[in-house]
């Protein structure tokens, strides 16, 4: 049972985690650790929300879907959906780190290419390391919450 002062301020402190990982995921390309800390804070924000409003609270309020009784935990929909996102990561890693096999390059050489003219930014600069990062995103937020969903079920 968690209190309303614990409930408002997660309400306050997940929007704040959340955009702190999505920055740490995007200039990851640049400094190392991008898709590894991006996806552990954002499975810290939602390992928050689960201590605040329990297991069922994202499938039932946030995704808007009923919760499947009985089963077991591996059965329900949330846990198949993280276990989805950690495959889904992991081939993305995989295939940004042979697609420098197949131009003859390196395995996980990256490049990048400079859109000039962008509105608010002039430049951007799109880095095919950003697949990679997305991949360990992936990877670190499936396995992680698969992790906790499974172990906070018991």
């Amino acid at each position: 049972m968690t209190t309303t002062i614990t409930r408002t301020t997660i309400r306050v402190v997940v929007p704040i985690v959340l955009v702190i990982a999505i920055l740490l995921l995007l200039q990851g390309h640049k400094l190392p650790g991008g898709g590894f800390i991006g996806g552990v804070l954002t499975t810290a924000a939602l390992v928050l929300v689960y201590v605040a409003y329990g297991l069922d609270y994202v499938e039932m309020e946030v995704l808007d879907r009923e919760v499947e009784p009985g089963g077991g935990i591996f059965e329900r929909r949330i846990v198949t959906a993280y276990r989805r996102l950690f495959s889904l990561g992991l081939g993305l890693a995989v295939a940004s780190g042979v697609a420098g096999l197949v131009f003859g390059e390196p395995f996980l050489s990256q490049s990048f290419v400079i859109f000039h003219d962008v509105p608010i930014y002039h430049e951007v600069e799109l880095a095919s390391a950003l697949l990679f990062d997305l991949g360990i995103y992936g990877v670190v937020v499936g396995g992680l919450l698969t992790i906790v969903s499974v172990v906070g079920a018991e």
